[in-house]
């Protein structure tokens, strides 16, 4: 059982022990893919992604790695990008960036601020009611966002009246 990936132009592809260091136009990012079953061996322009057994579970682990791969390619390329919106009805909410933390104020009239981090190597841009998260690792922009999205959920109130919060409006390139 064996998948091959293509490594495109301009990216360099290395591996040191299971994890996977993948280097393009918009940085390097790493990413620990290491499974017993499964091996993945680099040469000159392919990355091999194969496995002695041939059992559905192998093939299952050897497709999730592919799929990893070929995100790890397309961030190093393109990157990825999610748009979020602040919504509010009666207190205005402030949303601010200090270092790595991000500072949600006013949160329906809250007089302590909510706070989440920024995960490494993600960029977000603030404007008025508009957050866009930006980079070049999958997970780490999605968590970023899904972190936005959670520290503003409501608990205990009625979801129909009370709808404030940071929503996630757009995901893609």
């Amino acid at each position: 059982m064996e998948e091959e990936i293509n490594i495109p132009e301009n990216v360099e592809v290395r591996k040191e022990g299971g994890v996977l260091f993948v280097k393009g136009k918009l940085g390097e990012i790493s990413k620990r893919l290491s499974h017993p079953k499964v091996k993945i061996e680099v040469s000159d322009n392919v990355v091999k992604v194969f496995s002695d057994l041939e059992t559905r579970k192998s093939k299952r682990l050897i497709n999730t790695f592919v799929s990893h791969i070929k995100s790890l390619f397309k961030g190093i390329q393109e990157g990825y990008t999610y748009k979020l919106k602040i919504v509010y009805t009666h207190f205005p909410t402030n949303v601010k960036l200090e270092g790595d933390k991000i500072i949600i104020e006013n949160f329906i009239g809250e007089r302590s601020p909510r706070i989440t981090k920024k995960l490494p190597g993600v960029e977000i841009k603030i404007d008025k009611k508009d957050i866009t998260v930006s980079g070049p690792d999958l997970q780490a922009v999605s968590q970023t966002a899904a972190n936005l999205e959670r520290v503003t959920r409501i608990v205990g109130k009625d979801k129909r009246i009370f709808q404030d919060g940071i929503y996630i409006t757009e995901k893609g390139k």
